[in-house]
């Protein structure tokens, strides 16, 4: 009982901004430290970290209809995320660390072109309404 408390006080004030759709292979999420095995129908929070391994890969549905999917061996933060459901506004920074990651984009970016960014080592690109691919590549 008092882990329960404990799990729900940790979310009392980070609401859930995704839920994931699919998973294939290795998937983990990193919450606060402590890595889960990623499971359809798992909630995802700001501040997570979706890993997926060499065979691994992930499909992200947010609360704003964003759907994002995410390959082998990749790393993403999702670092920010607020989403006005009344009025179909917010912002989206997620952290694209390495891997592939296929996004189309929901209502935050249709409502406020811009307002969703992806950040990568070397860029940060501002999404406005539509569908796209992005690769990084680790350089070690």
């Amino acid at each position: 009982m008092t882990l329960l408390l404990l799990i729900s006080a940790a979310h009392a004030d980070n609401s859930q901004v995704a839920q994931i759709k699919t998973v294939s292979g290795q998937a983990e999420i990193v919450r606060n430290g402590a890595r889960t095995p990623a499971r359809v129908g798992d909630p995802l929070f700001e501040k997570d970290t979706i890993e997926t391994g060499g065979d691994g890969s992930i499909g992200i549905t947010f609360i704003d209809n964003t759907v994002m999917s995410s390959g082998p061996d990749s790393q993403i933060v999702l670092e920010d995320y607020k989403f006005n459901s009344s009025n179909f506004t917010g912002s989206m920074l997620t952290d694209m660390n390495r891997g592939t990651v296929s996004m189309i984009s929901g209502d935050i970016a249709r409502s406020t072109p811009g307002a969703m960014k992806v950040k990568t080592p070397t860029a940060i690109l501002g999404v406005r309404g539509t569908r796209f691919v992005i690769e990084v590549k680790d350089n070690h």
